[in-house]
């Protein structure tokens, strides 16, 4: 299934899908195969292709992943939000519709048809920040690709870090050796109810554009 999007269409339309996430359809594994097909061709810090795609289909795998997560969303709350974020993430009143969509699919993550984790050999829990970059600027646009990828197979994505604070029972759950191997994110996956996403209102560019100096 193509959507037939430009390439400005994908990008500027690849939203962070919670509530319109079809939790009745199968996403075939052809699909899946082929997104990640792509999201292996991103660019990689000095070539070291050290990324993995975890992805989860079962529905007896899907309830065990559906419970860390849960249990790791209510251990990430309280976590500390400055000014500065509180003011970009209410800058067009759209925070109150975010939260029910994270509401939406804290109820419902058990349901969603494939859970995909992203995963990159080496951790950067005590990394300098050289070793960080390299790590995270390896698996971060093959993500990314895989979610563009996504979209345009009119396939629903949202990037959350709901693992981290239960990283290493997940690890285990998966069969990942978590000493050598960082588990980047969870991304549920499933087609969307529609496809009609438009592109977002953000904060104005002369807030996030500097030239020569900041």
């Amino acid at each position: 299934m193509s959507l037939n999007l430009s390439a400005d269409e994908v990008l500027s339309t690849t939203r962070a899908v919670r509530k319109r996430l079809d939790l009745t359809r199968p996403v075939p594994r052809h699909l899946i195969e082929e997104c990640v097909d792509l999201a292996t061709q991103a660019p990689t810090g000095r070539n070291r292709q050290r990324w993995h795609f975890l992805v989860v289909t079962d529905t007896a795998q899907r309830a065990a992943v559906a419970d860390i997560y849960r249990r790791a969303v209510h251990l990430a709350e309280g976590t500390p939000l400055t000014s500065r974020d509180l003011y970009r993430m209410n800058a067009h009143g759209s925070w109150p519709r975010i939260a029910a969509g994270l509401d939406h699919l804290y109820e419902h993550i058990h349901r969603v048809p494939a859970i995909v984790i992203p995963a990159v050999e080496g951790r950067t829990d005590r990394a300098t920040v050289g070793e960080q970059a390299g790590t995270w600027g390896s698996i971060l646009p093959a993500v990314w690709s895989f979610m563009l990828a996504a979209r345009a197979r009119g396939l629903g994505t949202v990037w959350t870090t709901a693992q981290a604070p239960l990283e290493r029972e997940l690890a285990r759950l998966l069969g990942v050796p978590y000493d050598r191997v960082m588990l980047a994110a969870f991304i549920p996956l499933a087609f969307t109810v529609g496809t009609d996403f438009r592109p977002a209102q953000r904060i104005p560019r002369d807030q996030s554009l500097h030239w020569d100096t900041w």
